[in-house]
């Protein structure tokens, strides 16, 4: 990635330069290990680095790392982002009025993963920093992330496993963090117009500011690492369940959803579109193929029906089970 654009610096250029050192070396880690499980195929991440000069309304750089048509994931993006501009979009701001229209300096780690394989879930997760100030002022600094799990085909041991690392990721910050952030989740990927929830949950944060920067930054890295143990053994135990032209068709739909909510309602891909930023890498999300049916209706009993019966409700996974 070319160096950061000279455009005024929000916070100081240590914490800058710390916050973007970490997010690359978690692309690095998470792209090498999801890259280890295509052993066979030959489809390999590309990275496609990018920038937007000054003077642009949204100047910055990237680094989009791409892998399509592979054995075990049809499509994985894991995109890096570094922009500044000039008037902080309404979707960032949306909790912090004050800051509506100020100049802003933000970075993050987004990744959503499609596996080809319906009995492995999709899985999305998100790291991120901003900082924004109007003229005078000294900077706001924020963060947020997380992670969440959407499955097609349930297996409760899996969003099991899945929910501990995110309550582990968080111990260490105060035993409210994962309730309140598992909540918090349950509430922010749910299509209200459809009155369903994206998948069976996580962990979701925004507007992290407590009590300091290190905190917050501490909280985000500890999330960050705990991504690869909590996917990864999932997509080992199912990657090799056979599959027909029932679970594609399922999956199909399923991801029909998902391309539902990431454009009607995530305040991501709102932040990226409305602050200028580049379309190409703000949509590294969609999944490659998506269906929609009118009105389905799938047959009581059946493991597709299951899905919204057990995994698409709001559930203490953890209920059970100790820290």
């Amino acid at each position: 990635m070319a160096g950061a654009p000279p455009h005024p610096v929000l916070h100081p250029a240590d914490s800058v330069a710390r916050v973007r050192g970490y997010l690359q070396g978690l692309q690095a880690r998470i792209t090498d290990a999801l890259q280890a499980l295509e052993t066979e195929g030959g489809a390999r991440f590309r990275a496609d680095a990018w920038s937007k000069p000054p003077g642009a309304s949204l100047s910055g750089d990237g680094n989009t790392l791409i892998l399509e048509g592979g054995r075990v994931f049809e499509r994985a993006g894991c995109g890096l982002s570094h922009v500044r501009g000039p008037h902080l979009p309404p979707s960032a701001s949306a909790h912090r009025s004050a800051l509506a229209g100020a100049p802003f300096e933000a970075m993050g780690l987004s990744l959503v993963l499609h596996p080809r394989n319906p009995y492995v879930p999709t899985v999305h997760m998100n790291v991120r920093m901003i900082a924004a100030a109007h003229p005078g002022q000294a900077p706001s600094c924020w963060f947020g992330g997380g992670m969440d799990l959407t499955p097609c085909y349930g297996f409760e041991e899996d969003v099991v496993h899945f929910h501990r690392h995110c309550r582990a990721a968080l111990a260490p910050f105060g035993a409210d963090k994962y309730p309140r952030f598992k909540q918090w989740c349950d509430e922010y990927f749910y299509l209200k117009h459809r009155n369903e929830q994206r998948g069976a949950g996580g962990v979701f944060y925004d507007d992290l500011a407590e009590p300091d920067f290190e905190q917050s930054l501490a909280l985000t890295q500890s999330v960050g690492e705990a991504f690869v143990p909590a996917y990864l053994p999932i997509v080992q135990k199912r990657q090799a369940t056979p599959y027909g032209e029932r679970e594609r068709d399922f999956q199909s739909y399923r991801r029909g959803r998902y391309v539902e909510f990431n454009l009607v309602w995530d305040r991501g891909t709102h932040f990226g579109l409305q602050s200028g930023g580049r379309t190409e890498s703000i949509l590294l999300s969609m999944p490659p193929l998506a269906a929609w049916s009118y009105q389905r209706r799938d047959a009581t009993g059946s493991a597709e029906a299951a899905l919204t019966q057990r995994f698409l409700v709001r559930r203490d996974w953890l209920a059970d089970i100790p820290e």
